[in-house]
């Protein structure tokens, strides 16, 4: 999948997503189990409280929010740490609207936002103490220069946050992806523009590799998975349909395709992966 690609899905999609679910373009937190049952918006807050709690952040001053979305984490991530945040996108229709969203809650001499490729960033060396990357490794067509650029932007010191949808690992007894698993992942591919997801071990191999140090990393499918009940109930109320066929076919075939998401959980397929690493200090 291109970049281009990926832009025109999310400049097409971003506008019902946000009528629909909000600013937080990402799974909810439903309790280690999964079994806590939270409004799906405040899921997806508290999802991003138990990362930073898992991670054990600080007070970061300056934050890269990799893949803002419409920029819900900048924003939150802002006002709890009273920091600069600056979010990235391929999308010219989020940055806009998170630009807009920033100056409304008062946050727009803190926040800004940009259309930037994560892989090869416009910022300086050693520039940010947090890179927080919510749900967009998945949409890296290089995984390994992903990290190494995150890498570069971190000051010493500086720390990596990474939630990323990933795929069952296949150095263990279940072995290699079989056919099926295969033909379940490109499914998901070609409705999200994916170019390919990769095990949690991958990503520590990765890191470690790019320079990385206190790795730390978590499977945290059990905790998420219900997300995927929440939006399909809500893509089944008719009041969304106008806006899904709206929006046109691309996001027409993202609603029909939750299925494959609730599926791939279910299977043990799909994983929600946690990362967590430093850049050395000096």
């Amino acid at each position: 999948m291109t970049a281009e690609q990926i832009r025109q899905f999310y400049d097409a999609s971003s506008a019902l997503w946000e009528e629909t679910w909000g600013e937080h373009m990402h799974h909810g937190y439903y309790g280690p189990t999964g079994q806590y049952r939270v409004e799906r918006r405040q899921a997806q807050i508290d999802l991003i409280e138990a990362l930073l709690a898992w991670a054990d952040i600080a007070a970061p001053t300056s934050i890269l929010d990799a893949g803002c979305g419409i920029g819900g984490s900048s924003l939150y991530l802002a006002e709890k740490y009273s920091a600069s945040v600056t979010g990235i996108t391929l999308s010219p229709v989020q940055a806009v609207r998170a630009q807009q969203r920033a100056m409304t809650t008062g946050l727009g001499d803190r926040v800004s936002f940009q259309v930037a490729d994560a892989l090869a960033t416009p910022f300086p060396t050693a520039n940010f103490d947090l890179v927080w990357s919510l749900e967009s490794g998945e949409h890296m067509p290089d995984k390994a220069a992903f990290l190494q650029e995150c890498y570069r932007v971190l000051k010493p010191g500086g720390q990596l946050l990474l939630a990323t949808w990933c795929h069952r690992p296949t150095a263990s007894l279940a072995g290699p992806l079989t056919a099926a698993e295969q033909r379940h992942l490109q499914a998901i591919y070609e409705v999200y523009y994916l170019p390919y997801v990769i095990s949690l071990p991958e990503y520590e191999a990765i890191a470690s590799d790019s320079g990385f140090v206190q790795l730390r990393a978590d499977d945290w499918s059990t905790a998420v998975a219900p997300f995927w009940d929440e939006v399909i109930r809500s893509a089944l109320d008719p009041r969304t349909w106008p806006g899904i066929l709206q929006a046109g076919p691309d996001t027409l075939r993202g609603a029909i395709a939750l299925w494959l998401m609730r599926q791939g959980y279910a299977s043990g397929l799909v994983r929600f992966g946690l990362l967590t690493a430093r850049k050395p200090g000096e």
